[in-house]
């Protein structure tokens, strides 16, 4: 994959992240530079860490399976990108969240908006011709950068950009997911 592809990657990966950053932002109205950093912080290092455990993982078995592991990457992308649309569609994300910053309420967001950076780092492991390390620094500080964003735009706009950004991210990781596809099976050079 490209630094650009990555990049495409680490954007679509950080849209969950942003959108509860924006709720935690909408929690706490007059959000402060610490919100925004602790937010940023939690959920960068945990999007950042997903895919290099999932990475190892799919690494594992990734020999066993080269046959099919193009599909496998796709399946596991569109999974993801499209249950990201859904959750866009449901959008119930703002109404269950609150202003609370505790290491035990991050601990358990930074895992939950993680756990598709993990089947991403799955699907890298497969994909091949990926430098796992400049994935993980790229989805790490991308998520980061935006998270913190996304507490002030929450504090200043509201839940506007939440729907859109979850939209954006579920297209980005099936868009990919059918390139990787489309690579392996030899349609795109």
């Amino acid at each position: 994959m490209t630094i650009g592809e990555l990049l495409l990657l680490a954007v679509g990966l950080s849209m969950d992240a942003f959108a509860v950053s924006v709720c935690k932002g909408l929690a706490t109205p007059h959000s402060s530079a610490k919100a925004s950093a602790l937010c940023g912080v939690w959920f960068g290092g945990f999007q950042g860490l997903m895919p290099l455990i999932g990475f190892f993982l799919g690494s594992l078995f990734a020999e066993a399976i080269s046959s099919v592991d193009h599909w496998v990457a796709c399946g596991l992308l569109a999974i993801i990108g499209l249950n990201m649309l859904k959750e866009a569609r449901e959008c119930s994300d703002c109404q269950e969240s609150d202003g609370d910053l505790s290491v035990k309420t991050m601990f358990i967001l930074a895992v939950a908006t993680s756990i598709d950076a993990l089947a991403v780092g799955i699907s890298l492991a497969m994909a091949g011709n990926v430098s796992i390390l400049m994935a993980v620094i790229l989805i790490g500080c991308c998520t980061c950068i935006l998270s913190a964003i996304g507490v002030q735009v929450g504090s200043a706009f509201g839940n506007r950009f939440e729907k859109k950004a979850q939209i954006a991210g579920g297209i980005i990781l099936i868009l990919l997911g059918i390139k990787i596809l489309l690579e392996h099976l030899g349609v795109l050079a």
